[in-house]
């Protein structure tokens, strides 16, 4: 069951969380907070997977709350709904690009699509719930998610997407701004001129006597052949790179005229050369309703440091160089920036740390105890390391951030263990087989 933070005074928000989560009570568990010092205790402390932050009550501080989530990405890690009493606002937030942010919506949007935003997010909770702690194996992911004609879909299988990414490592901040922009351009193309066939023309029409292009929208998706079609979004995230592909229902467009527009005059439509300089390989199909482009990953480096840890010294290695001995009697604990690092037990090689892994040296740390193996780096790579004095300190002013840290470790125990119940389960399995034999 996912929590969701509800901080919010206003009782026509509130009638729709209580109702909607009613019907999804098995999956979603609300916790409404009318106070912002009681809203930002329980982010700290129970760190919900959703936030609701509601700014058009009058007596929460929204903005606070948002910029206590901001500060420190890598400790609030999930998903923010932010309703707004005006558009502009809603403008203004987006602009912002914080990773977390999944939609900003009107109240007006928000009474209408609460439900539908849940039941979206219930099903895809894998690219939202991660904390960067999902354990890779550097195998393909693939998959296909379907947007309806609603500009609403298109922005969170957006934020799905470059969420899962940047939360586990693949891009980097430079990257999410890259990925985000060129999945919203191609998808906004697929819905205008693909599948709702809104020309170039009527567009800059449209856009020139003051109208609101959602609005144009809305309109020819009400048409029965329109609101039949759907877009598929593609994806296959590897090791070193992630592919996309876009493929609208419409009768495609001149794709090739827009490709080469001159950015200097055109009303708009600039942003197709925008994607195609942001990633690689970007490419149409003949009649214009597919296309397809590719990011590179970034390979062993963390793009979200804590906030508690930016005081500590950050330390470089080269190739081959010694983190820490085996029998060593310290306790530092180290946080992974950057780099590999080989796990000796007497002179063997018995496990690979990467930024994933997020820490180095947490056993000694914890029990105080001469360190269990000998830690050497594979190539270039840099630690932040961390003394226990100093860092028992910061944990005794920010205690929340001890209770985090024990999830994490927790979890790394309990995933661990899933790994040595599998190898047993598979090493009698063959002594088994070995025996019929």
């Amino acid at each position: 069951m996912k929590k969701i933070l509800v901080a919010s005074t206003n009782n026509e928000i509130l009638d729709i969380v209580k109702s909607v989560c009613q019907k999804y009570s098995t999956y979603f568990d609300p916790i409404f907070c009318p106070d912002t010092d009681e809203a930002l205790s329980f982010i700290d402390y129970e760190l919900p997977e959703l936030k609701l932050i509601d700014f058009t009550s009058d007596d929460i501080d929204s903005s606070r709350i948002l910029s206590a989530i901001h500060a420190d990405p890598w400790l609030h890690n999930g998903g923010i709904i932010a309703v707004v009493p005006n558009p502009a606002l809603v403008q203004q937030i987006e602009d912002m690009k914080d990773p977390n942010i999944l939609i900003v919506q009107t109240l007006y949007t928000f009474k209408q699509n609460f439900e539908r935003l849940i039941r979206i997010l219930w099903g895809n909770q894998k690219f939202l719930f991660n904390r960067g702690l999902q354990d890779r194996v550097g195998g393909q992911e693939n998959g296909t998610f379907v947007c309806g004609n609603d500009p609403m879909d298109i922005r969170l299988y957006t934020s799905f997407l470059v969420n899962y990414l940047f939360c586990s490592n693949r891009i980097s901040d430079d990257g999410r701004y890259a990925l985000q922009t060129t999945l919203m351009e191609l998808l906004t193309n697929a819905l205008e001129h693909g599948n709702c066939g809104i020309s170039y023309a009527e567009k800059t029409q449209w856009l020139e006597n003051g109208n609101n292009i959602i609005d144009l929208i809305n309109e020819k998706r009400k048409k029965p052949e329109i609101s039949k079609r759907v877009i598929k979004i593609n994806y296959a995230i590897g090791k070193e790179k992630s592919s996309f592909r876009i493929v609208d229902e419409g009768e495609g467009f001149d794709w090739k005229a827009r490709m080469n527009a001159d950015p200097n005059v055109e009303m708009h439509g600039r942003g197709m050369s925008l994607a195609n300089s942001l990633v690689t390989n970007l490419s149409y199909n003949d009649k214009g309703n597919e296309v397809s482009f590719e990011i590179e990953n970034q390979l062993n480096a963390s793009n979200n440091i804590p906030g508690i840890m930016v005081p500590f010294k950050t330390i470089t290695y080269g190739p081959r160089e010694i983190v820490c001995k085996q029998n060593e009697p310290s306790n530092d604990l180290y946080f992974i920036i950057s780099g590999k690092y080989g796990v000796y037990a007497d002179g063997k090689l018995i496990s690979v740390l990467t930024p994933n892994d997020m820490f180095i040296g947490e056993m000694a740390f914890l029990l105080n105890d001469r360190r269990s193996a000998t830690i050497m780096s594979a190539g270039d790579g840099k630690l932040i390391r961390i003394p226990k004095v100093s860092f028992l300190n910061l944990i005794r002013k920010n205690p929340h951030y001890g209770i985090f840290l024990s999830k994490l470790l927790a979890q790394r125990v309990v995933r661990q263990n899933n790994k040595t119940v599998e190898q047993a389960e598979e090493i009698k399995k063959l002594k088994a087989e070995l025996e019929r034999k």
